[in-house]
Formats: C-alpha cells, structure tokens, sequence
C-alpha cells in the first residue's frame, strides 16, 4: 500500500486527470437525475477571484435549457463523480474515484468573476467556449465540497477533511 503522503499527493492531482464530471442533481419532484459537465477548478481566493476561503471549487459552465441547471436552481446542491477512464484501469470493480457533496451557487453574468471564470473555461477547452459564452442560456455554476471520499481501490478509501479540502482523512476498515 502506498504511505499516506503518495496517496493524499494523488488525491490532488486526480482532477487533472479527467475533463469532466457526473453531476447529481434532484428534480423539484425529488427524483435523481444524472448528468455530466466540463468543468475548471479552482481554489477560491487564489488567482485574484472568489471569496478568500481557500476552498477547492468546481466550475462548471451549463446550458439554462438542460435539466441540470434548473435542478441547481431549485435545489442548489449536487454529488459529483471523478472516475477513472476504464481503459486504464486494471480492475473494473475498483476504479479510482473522486466524489464530492456539494453547495451549489450561480455565478451571475454581472459578477465581476464571470468573464474571468469563462476565460478559464475557454484556456481549457478551446474556441467552442467563445461561441457558448455568447449564448444567454449558458450559465456557471461554483461547486463547493462540503465532504467527500477519495477512493483508490478494494479496502483503501479516505474521507476529504471538511475543514481543509486539501487533505485526507484515513477511514477505519
């Protein structure tokens, strides 16, 4: 098993290694629905943007017409999934996965950190994002991780420390 420092060091990096997410929301009705989006990530009060709370958030920039985005709207929270590609896996029933339970919150178009936030989006995934941040419909949303589990394979997950999303905590097996 990998000591403690190693994984808590791939737990940092597993976002990088994936352009988007499973996103979880719930209808007004109550029902689950599952999607995917984009996303950028951020630490907010770095890079000159967001409240200074340190926090590791999820950006993710969204069509108004999708179901998604008006189940943020009416329920301002979402579980999303990092997951690792099955074609580098060598074990289809322990994939590495990343999930987080999150607040959500929508970043108006006035918000100074809007077009700043879009110029992320575009940096990463190229000139598709210029014609989309000229549509009205299309939205973004800040996902805040309010706990999580980080999971590496048969018996070795860890739960995101709620006070410091940067680190893990060991679960008890």
């Amino acid at each position: 098993m990998a000591e403690f420092a190693e994984i808590e060091a791939a737990y940092r990096q597993f976002p990088e290694r994936v352009q988007s997410l499973m996103l979880s929301t719930v209808t007004p009705e109550g029902w689950p629905q599952a999607s995917y989006a984009p996303f950028v990530l951020k630490q907010n009060g770095r890079d000159g943007f967001g409240p200074a709370s340190g926090h590791r958030c999820f950006y993710i920039f969204v069509s108004g017409l999708s179901n998604h985005t008006a189940n943020l709207k009416h329920t301002p929270r979402a579980g999303i999934l990092l997951i690792q590609d099955e074609a580098e896996t060598q074990q289809i029933f322990a994939r590495q996965r990343l999930m987080y339970d999150c607040e959500a919150l929508l970043i108006e178009r006035h918000d100074p950190n809007w077009g700043g936030l879009a110029d992320y989006f575009q940096t990463r995934f190229g000139n598709l994002v210029t014609m989309l941040r000229q549509l009205p419909d299309f939205q973004i949303f800040q996902l805040t991780p309010k706990s999580g589990r980080f999971v590496v394979g048969f018996g070795a997950a860890y739960a995101v420390d709620p006070t410091n999303c940067d680190r893990l905590i060991p679960l008890e097996q």
